[in-house]
């Protein structure tokens, strides 16, 4: 067990995490390791939207939901007051570091936890792409910089593997869903959506993929959820397409029925990983460095080895070669990373 970085710290905290939905998802295994090691319970404020991923987990106790335009201006004040006085004697673990969270900290009653944002390194890796920088930023990953908010030392990694608790209703709706697709046939989950275009992987090669695993006796369902889904008109055959039709909790239940999924560099990436799930990621303008590589232990990153990349954090900046990072990942070697059959898990 690593060191707690300050003694005598309360067992009770409020975590502060309002957005993304991975970055509420990577929060998950920290806790759960605080929880086990320290005893610590939590209560954890974040936007309505994520607050599935946080269910029925033990080291959670109570989700605090911020009325809408709670989160701006004054109103933020005043909820941050009445955050500090409804939590008497719980210290604040700040997970997001943000100007809004740390107007909650400056009025927050008792100690003030917060993650090192390594903010200085990862701006001067975007900009330089040194080497030397990519390697000190790849020592640890972002949930074991969560976990430094706490600890001395960063545990290793699969300690602090997301976590999604699924009910036994919900694994059932899994199980149904993915066994009405082909009895014993292995499946495949796709998610072609993210939130910057520079992250999508091209539409044509997504095709491609689905053809080559139906070839081999595959089946492939289609999750996310987005205003354009990926197949129009119609899906290849043997390609069921769920596009907007699950919530987060259906979609990790058919997450953990699936023998793979394939993703780029997003939230349902992590929900992979929480459930069990092979997951091959496809990163494109964003790197390992940044911290948010899946850390199953059969995930696999796929990316081209381009001078260009990192262009950014989130993948937002435009990108004068028209991703050419994410057309580059060939789904020939997609497929073949899927079909890869993974050693004995740890």
């Amino acid at each position: 067990m690593s060191p707690v970085r300050a003694g005598g710290l309360p067992e009770r905290w409020l975590v502060v995490r309002l957005s993304a939905l991975g970055d509420v998802v990577l929060a998950t295994g920290v806790l759960e390791h605080l929880h086990r090691t320290l005893g610590w319970e939590f209560h954890f404020l974040t936007r309505p939207a994520f607050a599935p991923a946080l269910q029925g987990l033990p080291s959670v106790r109570r989700l605090v939901l911020p009325e809408p335009g709670a989160l701006r201006g004054a109103q933020w004040l005043k909820a941050c007051r009445d955050l500090a006085a409804r939590h008497e004697g719980f210290g604040l673990l700040d997970l997001h570091g943000t100007l809004r969270s740390r107007a909650l900290g400056a009025l927050w009653h008792g100690p003030v936890l917060r993650a090192p944002k390594l903010a200085l390194a990862r701006r001067l890796f975007g900009l330089t792409r040194a080497q030397r920088l990519g390697a000190y930023l790849e020592r640890t990953n972002v949930p074991q910089r969560y976990a430094l908010a706490a600890l001395d030392q960063a545990p290793p990694r699969k300690a602090l593997r997301p976590v999604i608790h699924l009910s036994e209703a919900e694994l059932a709706y899994g199980r149904d869903l993915v066994a009405g697709l082909g009895d014993g046939v292995p499946v495949c989950a796709l998610h072609p959506y993210a939130t910057h275009a520079g992250k999508r992987w091209p539409t044509g090669h997504w095709h491609s993929l689905a053809q080559r695993l139906g070839m081999v006796g595959w089946k492939t369902v289609v999750v996310g959820r987005h205003k354009e889904p990926l197949f129009a008109v119609a899906p290849p055959e043997g390609t069921t397409d769920l596009t907007n039709a699950t919530d987060i909790r259906q979609t990790c239940a058919i997450l953990s029925q699936c023998q793979a999924l394939v993703t780029g560099d997003s939230g349902p990436m992590h929900l992979g990983t929480a459930v069990g799930t092979r997951v091959v990621a496809l990163f494109g303008p964003t790197v390992r460095a940044w911290g948010f590589a899946p850390s199953g232990p059969h995930d696999v990153v796929l990316e081209a080895a381009l001078p260009c990349r990192p262009c950014s954090l989130h993948g937002g900046r435009g990108c004068r070669r028209a991703e050419r990072c994410m057309r580059d990942i060939d789904p020939d070697a997609v497929a073949r990373a899927v079909l890869e059959r993974p050693p004995a898990s740890d």
